[in-house]
């Protein structure tokens, strides 16, 4: 129930439908009171504007990267844990579903850190969608087919990234694994970092895709959808670090 109830919160507060929602009070407002009518709609157009252009959106992301790590710090790692980014549920040349993309790139990176440095995998993602297969099924099945990477361990229950760590904490203190390698994107990082700590980890960030801002141009100030699309991850990274500050983190016993 909480989990539902969190995901409803963030998905009210995250544009597009909070700034849909601004508009319309501003619509409706318009006739009774003018002037908080515009001062509504005025607000809602210069909020869509900020949101969808790159400048902000790069600099909003390059806020929360944690900085590269090299391979020789990496391997210190006892384990590598790669954490899930989602299902892409209509891939019918697939079955049916497959990693997302986000899931995707941070299967690669995993899979080129375990070439490397040689340390075993932990896959964690549960079945969100409720499709019968977990992401952790998903990513375990890629890196073995695909990559020709082997997958040590797989946790397939966890919801969220609070659950990512505490049921992999769970899983790999029965081999004694405390000191991990982390792989996930880099603006998502700082947020998997806390979390992962608190569940008894110590941890070494292991990023991937990480955002480079551009030359200041005319093309930096203009609106597109992937720079909606950033400042969306960015605003749902935010509001997913204050929901965790707010509810308690489970008992690691």
């Amino acid at each position: 129930m909480i989990w539902f109830l969190r995901d409803l919160i963030v998905a009210c507060l995250l544009p597009p439908f909070s700034l849909i929602v601004l508009g319309i009070m501003g619509v409706y407002f318009f006739k009774k009171s003018p002037v908080l009518g515009k001062s509504l709609i005025i607000a809602t157009l210069v909020l869509f504007y900020i949101l969808s252009i790159p400048i902000v959106a790069e600099n909003a992301l390059k806020i929360l990267q944690v900085p590269v790590k090299s391979i020789s710090e990496i391997s210190k790692a006892q384990a590598i844990v790669i954490l899930g980014g989602g299902t892409n549920i209509r891939a019918p040349e697939y079955k049916g579903y497959t990693v997302s993309h986000y899931g995707l790139e941070r299967i690669r990176y995993g899979a080129y850190l375990q070439r490397r440095i040689g340390k075993p995998i932990l896959v964690s993602g549960g079945d969100v969608y409720g499709i019968g297969s977990s992401e952790a099924e998903q990513m375990k099945l890629i890196l073995e087919n695909d990559f020709h990477v082997p997958v040590k361990w797989s946790e397939g229950n966890s919801r969220d990234t609070r659950e990512n760590a505490y049921n992999s904490f769970s899983i790999l203190r029965k081999d004694k694994i405390t000191n991990i390698a982390l792989v996930t994107h880099a603006w998502h990082m700082p947020r998997a970092i806390r979390e992962f700590e608190q569940a008894g980890f110590s941890v070494i960030p292991a990023s991937t895709i990480y955002v480079a801002q551009r030359n200041r141009s005319l093309f930096s100030f203009i609106p597109s959808a992937a720079s909606f699309l950033k400042n969306r991850i960015f605003l749902n990274e935010i509001i997913g670090a204050l929901w965790y500050q707010l509810v308690p983190a489970p008992d690691k016993s």
